[in-house]
């Protein structure tokens, strides 16, 4: 399976008889599958089925969806609310006119809001089912487009996410061969503490001091955060290479590159050791926001 990015964009038009359609999508980056999505009034059974839809095929991404249908040919009815024109003629017969205004006329009171009411012309029951049933198609056509559009960005990202794990893995190795790892300059480094703190003490405990002067070792070693940030860069390398929606799990693997890196910073006594974990830092971050646009 290919990698999905979660921002893309697709509009498809379509008709039937005197209608006229289209379905706009637009995706972006969110933690799960947020969909919003707008139809005109009396669209209420295309709009359920659309978010089935869209739901069944996308995994993650803030989707707005939009349907935008008018008919064109066919001009509007003006139907006569007889109701409201007795309601309102009941009215005015229990009202006595003022000495000042004149009797109510029939274009005055069809001019009252509610009483003439303009209308589309009513479809059909076979007509409606064939215009939902070609609008939904039409909204299958444009997650098709919208899918294509993510999975092409997807291609480009999962190419700049290789090229970020090859740096860090490269990084890794340098760490790992740094002069400063060699065991002649931990020796030295530990004789050079090890003499300044003779300097300031009258006496010191030999056993203690070799205590000491290990837990020092073990706290400088970074072998722990070498082989984690090793196999984090392999199970990503995996996970790009799998496809499909694979964003959540590469964001917890970003995230534990990060917390490595920090760590082996943090261990760090050396200018060189110190300069190459700034720079995997750098390298986890960026890695951590293109991460965000995977699906």
């Amino acid at each position: 399976m290919s990698l999905h990015s979660m921002t893309g964009f697709a509009r498809v038009q379509g008709a039937v008889a005197s209608f006229r359609f289209a379905w706009e999508l637009k995706s972006v980056n969110a933690k799960g599958l947020d969909l919003r999505l707008r139809a005109p009034p009396d669209f209420d059974a295309v709009e359920i089925k659309a978010r089935e839809k869209i739901a069944a095929r996308l995994a993650r991404g803030a989707v707005f969806a939009n349907l935008a249908a008018r008919r064109e040919d066919e001009g509007q009815i003006a139907r006569l609310n007889r109701p409201a024109l007795n309601a309102l003629l009941d009215a005015l017969s229990d009202l006595p006119p003022p000495a000042n205004v004149g009797p109510a006329t029939l274009d005055g009171l069809l001019a009252v809001r509610g009483v003439v009411e303009i209308v589309e012309p009513e479809l059909s029951e076979a007509e409606r089912a064939e215009l939902e049933a070609r609008i939904l198609d039409s909204l299958d056509e444009a997650l098709d487009a919208l899918i294509h559009s993510r999975q092409a960005e997807g291609e480009a990202l999962a190419a700049v996410l290789r090229q970020r794990l090859d740096r860090i893995s490269t990084l890794a190795a340098q760490a790992d061969a740094a002069p400063a790892r060699q065991p002649e300059a931990i020796r030295a480094r530990l004789k050079q503490q090890l003499a300044r703190l003779l300097e300031n003490a009258d006496a010191f405990d030999p056993a203690r001091l070799h205590q000491e002067a290990a837990l020092l070792a073990v706290r400088s070693d970074i072998r722990e955060e070498l082989d984690r940030l090793k196999a984090h860069v392999e199970s990503a390398s995996k996970l790009l290479a799998a496809g499909g929606p694979v964003g959540r799990r590469l964001d917890f693997l970003a995230q534990e590159l990060g917390r490595e890196t920090n760590t082996l910073c943090a261990k760090s006594n050396d200018a060189g050791l110190t300069a190459i974990g700034l720079e995997l830092k750098i390298e986890v971050e960026q890695l951590r926001e293109q991460v965000q646009n995977i699906e």
